[in-house]
């Protein structure tokens, strides 16, 4: 499994595992794309870009990623609380990852936006990721 796979898979462990976020989004309200008809509002695991960051004596990766917070009804609010909830949750976390190191976990920045077709509001959360 890569570095990249194996944050994946622990981010997603650990939102499913919480249960003030699972009682916003529902327990199928974590996935890896946004479904047709989705049951709003829900977080889904946007782009993910790994780079080398290896040093002279240790192997790395950077990882760039977007999680992505949907919202209908309740919009830009609900977004934000979701938003918030993630970023405790992930933040400066210290999440086990199979086969690899995390050395980092930062949020760098979020962006708000209703989207012109659907209406529904988007909150997409960077974060940057480095593993050995």
């Amino acid at each position: 499994m890569t570095a990249g796979n194996a944050l994946l898979q622990a981010i997603h462990q650990t939102l499913a595992n919480d249960t003030a976020l699972t009682a916003i989004v529902g327990a199928d309200g974590i996935r890896d794309r946004l479904l047709p008809r989705a049951k709003l509002p829900c977080v889904v695991f946007g782009e993910l870009e790994t780079r080398d960051f290896s040093t002279a004596s240790e192997a790395g990766e950077e990882h760039l990623l977007v999680l992505e917070i949907w919202s209908d009804g309740e919009g830009r609010r609900q977004a934000q609380k979701v938003a918030s909830l993630v970023h405790g949750l992930l933040h400066d976390a210290a999440l086990p990852l199979d086969g690899a190191v995390l050395v980092n976990l930062l949020q760098v920045g979020t962006r708000t936006r209703r989207e012109p077709k659907t209406k529904f509001y988007l909150a997409e959360m960077r974060f940057r990721a480095v593993t050995e």
